[in-house]
């Protein structure tokens, strides 16, 4: 206590002069210098570290969202060779559908093939009119105006000639009326074809 006390000795805290700090008794250098560390660290915690702590804090919510991802990597690199299989064939099976679209040049054979199924099913045909394209986004639609008329066994045989066609026709608004002994038909086919335009 008394080594304290000469540590002390001779200190006013009132008449504190920091020009005569070097005349300041031990006890008060230490505290002083203590005080000024804690600053100083305080200080640094404050600027440095605190704005590593956010960025370190930032990268820690990333780090779910990263592992998701890392995940979905993964399991598409373990599964790479599957993927590319579908792939090939999801790219055959879309050639094939292609093959089944008319090309602009195979248009007048599908409406020849139309008129022959349905002289071949025994109908009278009124009249068969390819009517203008319709474009979407992939595809352009070719609609066809069909009049015939005939037996409803012969309409039959005519619908069920057109659904076996190679090519993807479509048959759509259909209205049957009958016409003394037979019934006249009108509907609507619709082909597409692959717009290679795009």
């Amino acid at each position: 206590m008394d080594a304290l006390k000469n540590a002390f000795k001779g200190f006013d805290p009132n008449n504190l002069d920091f020009n005569t700090a070097g005349n300041w008794p031990v006890g008060v250098k230490v505290i002083s210098y203590l005080l000024l560390l804690a600053a100083i660290v305080a200080a640094g915690w404050h600027f440095y570290i605190t704005d590593k702590q956010t960025a370190l804090q930032a990268e820690i919510r990333k780090e779910p969202d990263l592992r998701s991802i890392y995940k979905d990597k993964a399991f598409q690199v373990a599964n790479l060779e599957a993927l590319r299989k579908q792939m090939q064939d999801v790219e055959g099976k879309f050639a094939e559908l292609l093959k089944q679209l008319p090309t602009q040049k195979e248009v007048p054979g599908l409406l020849d093939d139309i008129t022959n199924l349905g002289t071949d099913s025994g109908l009278d045909i009124g009249s068969i009119r390819l009517q203008p394209e319709k474009k979407s986004e992939f595809y352009v639609e070719l609609p066809i105006n069909i009049n015939v008329s005939g037996s409803y066994h012969q309409m039959g045989q005519f619908v069920s000639g057109i659904a076996a066609l190679p090519r993807i026709v479509t048959l759509h608004d259909y209205a049957i009326k009958p016409q003394g002994e037979t019934v006249a038909m009108t509907i609507s086919a619709k082909t597409y074809r692959y717009d290679d335009t795009k």
